[in-house]
Protein backbone atom coordinates (compact mmCIF):
# COMPACT_ATOMS: atom_id res chain seq x y z
CA UNK A 1 0.00 0.00 0.00
CA UNK A 2 2.72 2.60 0.79
CA UNK A 3 4.50 1.91 -2.27
CA UNK A 4 0.95 2.43 -4.46
CA UNK A 5 0.46 5.53 -2.95
CA UNK A 6 4.48 7.08 -3.01
CA UNK A 7 4.13 6.07 -6.72
CA UNK A 8 1.02 7.69 -7.26
CA UNK A 9 2.06 10.75 -5.62
CA UNK A 10 5.17 10.81 -7.45
CA UNK A 11 3.53 10.59 -10.88
CA UNK A 12 2.24 14.09 -9.96
CA UNK A 13 5.57 15.74 -9.26
CA UNK A 14 7.07 14.69 -12.26
CA UNK A 15 4.35 16.54 -14.27
CA UNK A 16 1.64 14.55 -15.20
CA UNK A 17 -1.35 16.98 -16.94
CA UNK A 18 -4.99 17.21 -17.08
CA UNK A 19 -7.21 14.47 -15.56
CA UNK A 20 -4.03 12.30 -14.95
CA UNK A 21 -3.79 14.99 -12.38
CA UNK A 22 -7.03 14.74 -10.46
CA UNK A 23 -7.66 13.20 -7.47
CA UNK A 24 -10.69 11.73 -8.87
CA UNK A 25 -12.29 10.89 -12.08
CA UNK A 26 -14.58 12.42 -14.56
CA UNK A 27 -18.26 11.28 -14.46
CA UNK A 28 -20.92 10.81 -16.59
CA UNK A 29 -22.07 14.46 -16.27
CA UNK A 30 -18.29 15.57 -17.51
CA UNK A 31 -17.60 17.22 -13.62
CA UNK A 32 -15.15 15.64 -11.31
CA UNK A 33 -15.91 13.79 -8.26
CA UNK A 34 -13.50 14.56 -5.78
CA UNK A 35 -12.14 11.64 -3.75
CA UNK A 36 -9.85 12.46 -1.15
CA UNK A 37 -7.85 10.38 1.75
CA UNK A 38 -9.20 11.09 4.86
CA UNK A 39 -6.37 12.82 7.75
CA UNK A 40 -6.90 13.84 11.21
CA UNK A 41 -8.45 17.00 11.38
CA UNK A 42 -9.17 20.00 13.65
CA UNK A 43 -11.65 23.16 13.59
CA UNK A 44 -9.96 26.50 12.85
CA UNK A 45 -11.80 28.39 15.66
CA UNK A 46 -14.84 30.38 15.06
CA UNK A 47 -13.80 30.31 11.02
CA UNK A 48 -16.02 26.79 10.51
CA UNK A 49 -13.01 26.02 8.69
CA UNK A 50 -12.31 21.71 9.58
CA UNK A 51 -8.36 21.56 8.21
CA UNK A 52 -5.77 18.61 8.76
CA UNK A 53 -3.54 19.09 10.86
CA UNK A 54 -0.82 19.62 8.57
CA UNK A 55 -1.19 22.36 6.23
CA UNK A 56 1.42 23.25 3.12
CA UNK A 57 3.65 26.61 4.03
CA UNK A 58 4.79 26.86 0.50
CA UNK A 59 7.89 29.26 0.80
CA UNK A 60 10.49 26.12 -0.13
CA UNK A 61 7.76 24.84 -3.25
CA UNK A 62 9.20 25.44 -6.50
CA UNK A 63 6.64 23.24 -8.66
CA UNK A 64 2.70 23.35 -9.15
CA UNK A 65 2.78 19.54 -9.46
CA UNK A 66 4.29 19.47 -5.73
CA UNK A 67 1.20 21.33 -4.71
CA UNK A 68 -1.19 19.13 -6.56
CA UNK A 69 0.62 16.50 -4.98
CA UNK A 70 -0.34 17.59 -1.46
CA UNK A 71 -3.69 18.43 -2.23
CA UNK A 72 -3.95 14.68 -4.07
CA UNK A 73 -2.52 13.48 -0.32
CA UNK A 74 -5.41 15.19 1.51
CA UNK A 75 -3.63 18.55 2.23
CA UNK A 76 -6.53 21.13 2.46
CA UNK A 77 -5.02 24.37 3.76
CA UNK A 78 -1.67 26.47 1.49
CA UNK A 79 -0.27 29.22 2.69
CA UNK A 80 1.97 31.38 0.71
CA UNK A 81 3.14 34.95 1.20
CA UNK A 82 3.02 38.48 -1.29
CA UNK A 83 6.89 38.71 -0.48
CA UNK A 84 7.84 35.01 -1.19
CA UNK A 85 9.97 35.41 -4.40
CA UNK A 86 8.29 38.42 -5.14
CA UNK A 87 4.84 37.14 -5.51
CA UNK A 88 5.67 34.29 -7.98
CA UNK A 89 5.20 31.92 -5.28
CA UNK A 90 1.45 33.08 -5.11
CA UNK A 91 1.28 32.36 -9.14
CA UNK A 92 3.10 29.04 -8.47
CA UNK A 93 0.22 27.88 -5.71
CA UNK A 94 -2.79 29.06 -7.80
CA UNK A 95 -1.43 27.00 -10.87
CA UNK A 96 -0.93 23.96 -8.71
CA UNK A 97 -4.58 24.58 -7.46
CA UNK A 98 -5.83 25.67 -11.02
CA UNK A 99 -9.51 23.60 -12.07
CA UNK A 100 -10.23 22.25 -8.28
CA UNK A 101 -13.48 23.21 -7.01
CA UNK A 102 -13.05 26.25 -5.16
CA UNK A 103 -14.90 24.63 -2.07
CA UNK A 104 -12.37 21.78 -1.74
CA UNK A 105 -9.29 23.52 -0.69
CA UNK A 106 -8.23 26.89 1.44
CA UNK A 107 -5.99 29.51 0.53
CA UNK A 108 -3.79 31.96 2.66
CA UNK A 109 -1.57 34.68 2.30
CA UNK A 110 0.16 37.32 3.95
CA UNK A 111 1.32 41.06 3.28
CA UNK A 112 3.49 43.46 4.98
CA UNK A 113 2.10 47.11 4.78
CA UNK A 114 4.68 49.94 3.29
CA UNK A 115 6.18 51.91 5.18
CA UNK A 116 6.65 49.30 8.17
CA UNK A 117 9.73 49.09 10.14
CA UNK A 118 9.86 44.78 10.78
CA UNK A 119 12.68 45.45 13.33
CA UNK A 120 10.42 47.69 15.50
CA UNK A 121 7.53 46.57 14.81
CA UNK A 122 5.99 50.34 14.27
CA UNK A 123 4.82 52.53 11.11
CA UNK A 124 7.20 54.96 9.66
CA UNK A 125 4.12 57.16 8.55
CA UNK A 126 0.17 56.50 9.04
CA UNK A 127 -1.20 53.51 7.11
CA UNK A 128 -2.57 53.40 3.76
CA UNK A 129 -5.45 51.60 4.26
CA UNK A 130 -6.19 52.11 0.42
CA UNK A 131 -2.47 50.85 -0.64
CA UNK A 132 -2.78 48.13 1.44
CA UNK A 133 -5.65 46.51 -0.04
CA UNK A 134 -4.45 47.23 -3.19
CA UNK A 135 -1.73 44.64 -2.13
CA UNK A 136 -4.56 42.39 -1.61
CA UNK A 137 -6.29 42.76 -4.87
CA UNK A 138 -3.13 42.14 -6.75
CA UNK A 139 -2.37 38.89 -4.51
CA UNK A 140 -5.41 37.65 -6.06
CA UNK A 141 -4.60 38.28 -9.35
CA UNK A 142 -1.34 36.18 -8.81
CA UNK A 143 -2.99 33.78 -7.60
CA UNK A 144 -5.91 33.21 -9.68
CA UNK A 145 -8.86 33.78 -7.23
CA UNK A 146 -11.69 36.14 -6.30
CA UNK A 147 -10.64 35.57 -2.83
CA UNK A 148 -8.49 33.92 -0.07
CA UNK A 149 -9.62 32.07 2.49
CA UNK A 150 -7.15 33.77 5.34
CA UNK A 151 -5.32 37.11 4.94
CA UNK A 152 -2.59 37.65 7.46
CA UNK A 153 -0.94 40.88 8.66
CA UNK A 154 2.66 39.41 9.45
CA UNK A 155 5.46 40.60 11.62
CA UNK A 156 2.47 41.50 14.21
CA UNK A 157 4.21 42.12 17.62
CA UNK A 158 3.66 44.51 19.69
CA UNK A 159 -0.45 45.21 20.75
CA UNK A 160 -0.21 48.70 19.94
CA UNK A 161 0.38 47.75 15.92
CA UNK A 162 -1.90 44.22 15.99
CA UNK A 163 -4.49 46.81 17.27
CA UNK A 164 -3.50 49.61 15.16
CA UNK A 165 -6.94 51.84 13.84
CA UNK A 166 -5.50 51.81 10.13
CA UNK A 167 -4.69 47.95 10.08
CA UNK A 168 -8.18 46.72 11.79
CA UNK A 169 -10.25 49.12 9.28
CA UNK A 170 -8.27 47.51 6.62
CA UNK A 171 -9.36 44.14 7.91
CA UNK A 172 -12.73 44.25 7.99
CA UNK A 173 -12.88 46.19 4.60
CA UNK A 174 -11.06 43.24 3.57
CA UNK A 175 -13.74 40.64 5.14
CA UNK A 176 -16.45 43.19 3.79
CA UNK A 177 -14.74 43.50 -0.15
CA UNK A 178 -14.80 39.85 0.00
CA UNK A 179 -11.96 39.49 -0.89
CA UNK A 180 -10.79 37.28 2.31
CA UNK A 181 -12.84 35.24 3.88
CA UNK A 182 -10.95 35.48 7.41
CA UNK A 183 -8.11 37.96 8.59
CA UNK A 184 -5.65 37.17 11.41
CA UNK A 185 -1.73 38.14 12.10
CA UNK A 186 1.77 36.06 12.18
CA UNK A 187 4.10 36.77 14.66
CA UNK A 188 7.48 35.44 15.43
CA UNK A 189 8.30 37.66 18.50
CA UNK A 190 6.17 39.54 21.17
CA UNK A 191 3.43 36.60 20.54
CA UNK A 192 1.82 36.12 23.68
CA UNK A 193 1.39 39.78 23.56
CA UNK A 194 0.37 39.52 20.19
CA UNK A 195 -2.41 36.83 20.23
CA UNK A 196 -3.96 38.47 23.50
CA UNK A 197 -3.93 41.40 21.24
CA UNK A 198 -5.72 40.00 18.48
CA UNK A 199 -8.13 37.98 20.82
CA UNK A 200 -8.94 41.65 22.24
CA UNK A 201 -9.58 43.25 18.69
CA UNK A 202 -12.76 41.58 18.30
CA UNK A 203 -11.51 41.37 14.27
CA UNK A 204 -9.21 38.90 13.95
CA UNK A 205 -10.23 35.38 13.26
CA UNK A 206 -6.79 33.58 13.33
CA UNK A 207 -3.19 34.06 14.32
CA UNK A 208 -0.03 32.01 13.04
CA UNK A 209 2.50 32.54 16.07
CA UNK A 210 6.26 30.56 15.62
CA UNK A 211 5.91 27.77 18.48
CA UNK A 212 8.05 24.60 18.83
CA UNK A 213 9.42 22.78 21.53
CA UNK A 214 12.35 25.29 22.08
CA UNK A 215 10.13 27.97 22.84
CA UNK A 216 10.72 30.65 25.52
CA UNK A 217 8.27 30.92 28.83
CA UNK A 218 6.19 27.92 27.25
CA UNK A 219 3.78 28.25 30.60
CA UNK A 220 2.55 31.74 29.62
CA UNK A 221 2.74 30.62 26.05
CA UNK A 222 0.27 28.39 26.22
CA UNK A 223 -1.81 30.87 28.90
CA UNK A 224 -1.80 33.11 25.52
CA UNK A 225 -2.67 30.37 22.99
CA UNK A 226 -6.07 29.35 25.57
CA UNK A 227 -6.70 32.80 26.05
CA UNK A 228 -7.40 33.28 22.27
CA UNK A 229 -8.67 30.22 21.24
CA UNK A 230 -11.34 30.92 24.02
CA UNK A 231 -11.74 34.00 21.80
CA UNK A 232 -12.82 32.42 19.42
CA UNK A 233 -9.50 32.75 17.06
CA UNK A 234 -8.33 29.70 15.41
CA UNK A 235 -4.37 28.98 15.74
CA UNK A 236 -1.84 27.90 12.73
CA UNK A 237 1.79 26.89 13.71
CA UNK A 238 4.63 27.69 11.94
CA UNK A 239 8.49 27.65 12.57
CA UNK A 240 7.50 24.31 14.31
CA UNK A 241 10.28 21.77 13.28
CA UNK A 242 12.90 24.83 15.18
CA UNK A 243 15.26 25.07 12.56
CA UNK A 244 14.81 21.41 11.44
CA UNK A 245 18.38 20.32 11.98
CA UNK A 246 20.63 20.24 14.86
CA UNK A 247 23.63 22.58 13.49
CA UNK A 248 24.35 23.56 10.22
CA UNK A 249 26.72 20.39 9.51
CA UNK A 250 24.98 17.98 11.90
CA UNK A 251 22.18 15.74 11.42
CA UNK A 252 18.51 16.68 11.13
CA UNK A 253 16.36 16.55 14.10
CA UNK A 254 13.58 14.25 15.19
CA UNK A 255 11.04 16.12 13.34
CA UNK A 256 8.49 13.37 14.23
CA UNK A 257 8.86 14.42 17.86
CA UNK A 258 9.25 18.00 17.23
CA UNK A 259 5.89 18.03 15.55
CA UNK A 260 4.04 16.19 17.52
CA UNK A 261 4.86 17.79 21.04
CA UNK A 262 3.29 20.93 18.99
CA UNK A 263 0.10 19.15 18.38
CA UNK A 264 -0.10 17.64 21.63
CA UNK A 265 -1.42 21.79 22.28
CA UNK A 266 -4.86 20.65 21.26
CA UNK A 267 -5.16 24.65 20.56
CA UNK A 268 -3.31 24.18 17.90
CA UNK A 269 -5.61 23.74 15.03
CA UNK A 270 -2.85 22.80 12.31
CA UNK A 271 1.03 23.20 11.35
CA UNK A 272 2.23 24.68 8.39
CA UNK A 273 4.81 22.45 7.13
CA UNK A 274 7.75 23.63 4.75
CA UNK A 275 7.85 20.26 2.78
CA UNK A 276 9.52 20.27 -0.54
CA UNK A 277 9.24 16.37 -1.43
CA UNK A 278 7.68 13.52 -1.61
CA UNK A 279 9.49 11.56 1.10
CA UNK A 280 9.24 14.40 3.30
CA UNK A 281 5.28 14.51 2.83
CA UNK A 282 4.59 10.86 3.30
CA UNK A 283 6.48 11.01 6.65
CA UNK A 284 4.53 13.89 7.93
CA UNK A 285 1.20 12.91 6.90
CA UNK A 286 1.96 9.25 8.58
CA UNK A 287 2.88 11.24 11.87
CA UNK A 288 -0.38 13.27 12.13
CA UNK A 289 -1.56 9.45 12.67
CA UNK A 290 -0.66 8.93 15.77
CA UNK A 291 0.37 11.72 17.63
CA UNK A 292 1.84 9.73 20.62
CA UNK A 293 5.26 10.86 21.63
CA UNK A 294 7.47 7.96 22.80
CA UNK A 295 10.53 8.05 25.13
CA UNK A 296 13.23 7.78 22.49
CA UNK A 297 11.56 10.75 20.91
CA UNK A 298 11.47 12.74 23.65
CA UNK A 299 15.16 11.93 24.79
CA UNK A 300 15.58 13.36 20.96
CA UNK A 301 14.00 16.33 21.96
CA UNK A 302 15.91 16.87 25.08
CA UNK A 303 19.14 16.53 23.81
CA UNK A 304 19.02 19.27 21.57
CA UNK A 305 16.81 21.45 23.96
CA UNK A 306 19.92 24.01 25.52
CA UNK A 307 22.44 23.41 22.61
CA UNK A 308 24.10 26.55 21.18
CA UNK A 309 24.72 25.02 17.97
CA UNK A 310 20.89 25.27 17.11
CA UNK A 311 19.47 26.58 14.24
CA UNK A 312 16.75 28.31 16.22
CA UNK A 313 16.86 31.70 16.94
CA UNK A 314 14.25 32.92 19.62
CA UNK A 315 13.59 36.50 18.26
CA UNK A 316 13.67 37.10 22.31
CA UNK A 317 15.82 40.56 21.49
CA UNK A 318 18.02 40.48 24.33
CA UNK A 319 21.21 40.98 21.88
CA UNK A 320 19.73 44.28 20.72
CA UNK A 321 21.67 47.46 21.77
CA UNK A 322 25.04 45.10 22.32
CA UNK A 323 26.40 45.20 18.60
CA UNK A 324 27.86 48.77 17.85
CA UNK A 325 27.21 48.68 14.48
CA UNK A 326 23.01 48.59 15.22
CA UNK A 327 22.89 45.43 13.48
CA UNK A 328 19.60 43.35 13.50
CA UNK A 329 20.68 40.76 14.93
CA UNK A 330 17.63 38.24 15.37
CA UNK A 331 16.94 39.01 11.46
CA UNK A 332 19.58 38.30 10.47
CA UNK A 333 19.54 35.12 12.42
CA UNK A 334 16.33 33.94 10.87
CA UNK A 335 18.49 33.77 7.23
CA UNK A 336 20.70 31.97 8.85
CA UNK A 337 17.97 29.11 10.15
CA UNK A 338 16.59 29.28 6.92
CA UNK A 339 19.82 28.96 4.65
CA UNK A 340 21.23 26.15 7.08
CA UNK A 341 18.12 24.76 8.18
CA UNK A 342 14.96 24.60 6.26
CA UNK A 343 17.87 24.84 3.13
CA UNK A 344 15.60 27.62 1.91
CA UNK A 345 18.19 29.76 0.25
CA UNK A 346 15.68 32.20 -1.50
CA UNK A 347 13.72 32.84 1.55
CA UNK A 348 17.25 33.61 3.33
CA UNK A 349 18.44 35.82 0.84
CA UNK A 350 15.40 37.86 0.75
CA UNK A 351 15.39 38.09 4.78
CA UNK A 352 18.78 39.37 4.78
CA UNK A 353 17.83 41.91 2.17
CA UNK A 354 15.42 43.42 4.81
CA UNK A 355 18.87 44.09 7.60
CA UNK A 356 20.06 46.51 4.58
CA UNK A 357 23.42 44.61 5.04
CA UNK A 358 25.69 44.64 1.69
CA UNK A 359 28.74 43.52 2.77
CA UNK A 360 30.28 41.48 5.82
CA UNK A 361 29.60 43.85 8.84
CA UNK A 362 31.50 41.83 11.48
CA UNK A 363 34.97 42.05 9.73
CA UNK A 364 36.00 45.21 11.11
CA UNK A 365 35.05 43.45 14.56
CA UNK A 366 38.15 41.76 16.44
CA UNK A 367 36.02 40.59 19.45
CA UNK A 368 32.22 40.34 19.14
CA UNK A 369 30.62 42.31 22.01
CA UNK A 370 27.36 40.53 21.75
CA UNK A 371 26.36 38.19 24.00
CA UNK A 372 23.65 35.41 22.85
CA UNK A 373 20.76 34.65 25.29
CA UNK A 374 21.07 30.96 23.38
CA UNK A 375 24.63 30.82 23.23
CA UNK A 376 25.15 31.34 19.73
CA UNK A 377 28.13 32.98 18.24
CA UNK A 378 26.81 36.04 16.58
CA UNK A 379 29.96 37.29 14.70
CA UNK A 380 30.53 33.82 13.10
CA UNK A 381 26.92 33.54 11.81
CA UNK A 382 26.74 37.08 10.63
CA UNK A 383 30.24 36.41 8.40
CA UNK A 384 28.93 33.72 6.85
CA UNK A 385 25.34 34.42 5.65
CA UNK A 386 25.92 37.87 4.96
CA UNK A 387 27.86 36.20 2.52
CA UNK A 388 24.51 35.69 0.91
CA UNK A 389 24.50 39.52 -0.20
CA UNK A 390 27.28 38.73 -2.82
CA UNK A 391 25.79 36.03 -4.34
CA UNK A 392 23.99 36.88 -7.81
CA UNK A 393 19.91 36.87 -7.02
CA UNK A 394 18.82 34.88 -10.39
CA UNK A 395 20.66 31.75 -9.05
CA UNK A 396 19.04 31.95 -5.68
CA UNK A 397 15.53 31.95 -8.19
CA UNK A 398 13.61 28.75 -7.24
Amino acid sequence: MKNNRRNFLKSGIIGLSGAALLPGSLNASGSVSIIKPKLPTRMLGRTGMNIPLISLGASGTSSPSFVRAAYDAGVKLFFSATYYGDGNNERLVGEGLKGLPRDSFFVGTAAPPDDFDRRTGNFSKEFNIEGYLKKAEESLKRFGLDYVDIFLFPYAGKREMVLNEGVLKAMKELKKQGKAKFVGIASHNDMEEALRAAADSGVYDVAMPSYNYKVQNKDAMADALDYATKAGLGIIAMKTTAGAFRDKNGPGLNTNAALKWVLQNKNIASITSGMSNIDEMEKNLAMINDLKITSDELKDLNLTMNDSRSLYCQQCKSCEGQCPNNLDIPTMMRSYMYAYGYKNMEQAYYTLCDTCVEANPCQDCDQCRVRCASGFDIRERICDISRLRSVPREFLMS
